[in-house]
């Protein structure tokens, strides 16, 4: 994204976190206590159910066969060729991740122009520390859990054997990569009520952040 986003009004906020760490349920707390929320996955999931110029470039790259039976992208289909082949992952990357930057931009920029900007806007992304785009943001928080639980917790909710959610989790970075990018950690190995006393902490220390003259950037 770059280009002095941190200039903006809102402070932006970075949330990331390996898969099934829980990110959207941290989305939802922060949301309900009055955040601006923007989901890469959902911006991810239009663009390959209803965009003609990325639906077009998918299915060039990789064939028919990800094509849904009702139009767009059968994510499905697409996720089998892409985990555990990281060169079909890197090409489906350059094809999307552009796009979905560039969707992030523009509702960055109407949140900010409009009547009454949040003070904070979040934008959860999966991959925020692969791409680098971590460093976009004037905070960078990440959701945590064992990868125990997280393999659960996809096996349990996500639909995926044992074998699929082990694959969708080692083509993520490290943990630890993640959490050298990190300005606040959530810990979410634990129950809801837990959680939640996390992302209000973090909430809090958030906003007195977007109070901060200036807000400068930690050092990384």
């Amino acid at each position: 994204m770059g280009g002095g986003l941190s200039a903006v009004r809102p402070l932006l906020v970075g949330v990331t976190g390996g898969i099934g760490s829980g990110k959207s349920t941290v989305d939802r707390m922060l949301a309900a206590r009055g955040a601006a929320v923007i989901d890469a996955d959902a911006v991810v999931h239009e663009l390959l159910g209803g965009d003609p110029d990325t639906i077009a470039a998918v299915i060039e790259a990789f064939g028919p066969g990800v094509s849904a039976a009702g139009g767009g992208i059968d994510r499905r289909a697409l996720g089998v060729i892409v985990f555990g082949d990281a060169a079909a992952r890197a090409r489906l990357e350059g094809i999307v991740h552009p796009r979905v930057t560039m969707r992030i931009r523009e509702r960055i920029t109407g949140l900010a122009a409009g009547p009454i900007p949040p003070d904070l806007i979040v934008v959860d992304a999966a991959l925020m520390v692969e791409t680098g785009t971590w460093r976009d943001y004037d905070r960078v928080v990440v959701v945590t859990a064992p990868e125990t639980l997280r393999r659960g917790r996809l096996v349990r909710r996500g639909g995926l054997t044992e074998a699929q959610a082990a694959a969708r989790i080692a083509a993520q970075a490290p943990e630890s990569v993640r959490l050298d990018a990190a300005d606040y950690v959530i810990r979410n190995d634990g129950t809801e009520a837990a959680l939640e006393a996390e992302v209000a902490h973090v909430h809090a220390r958030l906003l007195e952040d977007f109070a901060a003259a200036g807000r400068p950037r930690r050092a990384r």
